[in-house]
């Protein structure tokens, strides 16, 4: 018993969803806000887990700034409003 069929799969790259292009969550260093309170508030807010919260937090602490998200803006934004309403800078970009 044989069957031939074709499977067509579309993939779409990272870099464009439809339309929208993929931006950047990008939150930045500032000489205020604790470790724990940027942990604490990339694990409520982005849903990273505490070890990739972590690791972002170094990395915003040590090279100035980390991008802790990928995505489109409507996606994005009420995750940067988020992070800005704990006192934390953040853009999109």
């Amino acid at each position: 018993m044989s069957t031939d069929f074709d499977i067509e799969e579309e993939i779409q790259t990272g870099e464009d969803i439809g339309s929208e292009s993929v931006r950047d969550l990008m939150v930045y260093n500032d000489d205020f806000n604790t470790f724990d309170h940027v942990i604490n508030t990339l694990v409520k807010v982005v849903k990273h887990d505490i070890h990739q919260a972590e690791q972002c937090t170094f990395l915003i602490h040590y090279k100035g700034k980390c991008s802790v998200k990928k995505g489109i803006y409507e996606e994005l934004k009420p995750m940067r409003e988020g992070i800005t309403s704990a006192g934390i800078k953040a853009s999109i970009v």
